[in-house]
């Protein structure tokens, strides 16, 4: 209920309802059940009455604060009423799978003969959704020798846009607890220098316990950022954001942030972003990547670096096997109401020869 209770309380007439009144609200005037039924459900005594009218604003048929429903609809125009609704649907759970262990394929003939059904992705060619209720993948045997990695689709086409070979030096500047480390460590198949540097060194040391159990002996994780000398051939630049493009994952995230979260992520992606730029080598390549749905995170910390760094310039992400379905002006761009996936941004830069 924690998600819907803007429409809620629109259709209860009042912004603090009690919670029974809410889930006779839910019941009856979302779900269609019958009022008498509802009411007995909710404890009711009897059926409270609900408004008729439609809601009169996005905020409120979404379910969203006014300041955020305002935002999406500076972003997207026209597509924001579709995008909100999308966000009040829970996201897919997506594995992908470990191409070092084994094959899409034969992962998902894999993951039937543990009871669990799946199909594949629409855009990312190491994706697998799980179809029908939510499994205990943490009990099965195949998550435990390495085979997959639960990751959002989009979330795998960014660390596909980096195009990680064998044998190269790749930079994982914001590793988190290192989802994208353990791609990118596949896609060299192990070999070359895969090196993972995030400030919170408890994630770090997951990275560790995650990277063994996926078969990866060449991460190095760095302890202290590292300097320009590094001289890297690609760098992941997976930057801390105001995180709109998961609201779906979450039905009370919404409620928590402010508006101040907007802006206050864009010193850090800026600074982010040049260090990114220092450590790779000429003709080398940077992908700065967001999981948010906000210009001034994405576009514009891109465009304020290329004024800065006349050496950089923009490519066409994916170029060769993204489809076009993914890309706007030049970026990746995926969300959930066009692509099934959780809101991402995208730019990959790639630094001039000469330089």
């Amino acid at each position: 209920m924690g998600l819907w209770r803007r429409r809620l309380g629109f259709l209860l007439d009042s912004p603090d309802a009690p919670p029974s009144q809410l889930l006779f609200a839910l019941l009856h005037g979302l779900v269609g059940v019958p009022a008498p039924e509802a009411a007995a459900w909710a404890g009711l005594p009897a059926a409270v009455p609900l408004r008729t009218e439609a809601p009169p604003t996005l905020a409120v048929r979404a379910s969203l604060p006014d300041w955020l429903a305002d935002h999406f609809s500076r972003e997207l125009g026209a597509e924001a009423e579709d995008f909100c609704a999308h966000l009040n649907v829970p996201g897919p759970i997506t594995l992908r799978v470990n191409p070092a262990r084994i094959s899409r394929d034969a992962l998902a003939a894999r993951l039937a003969s543990e009871g669990v059904a799946t199909r594949p992705g629409s855009w990312s060619p190491l994706a697998l959704h799980v179809d029908g209720p939510r499994p205990n993948l943490y009990a099965l045997p195949s998550l435990r020798e390495g085979l997959f990695e639960v990751q959002d689709e989009g979330s795998q086409l960014l660390g596909l846009l980096v195009e990680a070979r064998p044998g190269e030096a790749v930079l994982d500047l914001c590793a988190g607890a290192g989802g994208k480390t353990l791609q990118l460590g596949a896609a060299m198949k192990d070999s070359g220098r895969l090196l993972a540097y995030d400030p919170d060194a408890e994630r770090l040391d997951r990275l560790q316990q995650r990277a063994s159990r996926a078969g990866l002996t060449r991460v190095q994780v760095l302890r202290t950022p590292p300097s320009a000398g590094l001289n890297a051939d690609r760098v992941l630049a997976d930057v801390p954001c105001s995180e709109l493009g998961s609201l779906r994952r979450g039905p009370d995230l919404r409620f928590r942030l402010a508006p101040e979260t907007l802006s206050q992520h864009a010193a850090v992606q800026r600074d982010i972003l040049a260090r990114a730029g220092d450590v790779v080598r000429p003709g080398g390549r940077v992908v700065y990547a967001t999981c948010t749905v906000n210009r001034a995170e994405n576009q514009d910390v891109v465009a304020d670096f290329l004024r800065s760094r006349p050496d950089f310039r923009v490519i066409t992400p994916g170029a060769g096997w993204l489809p076009d379905a993914c890309l706007q002006d030049g970026f990746l761009f995926v969300t959930p109401h066009r692509h099934g996936t959780d809101g991402f941004f995208a730019a990959v830069l790639e630094r001039s020869a000469e330089g």
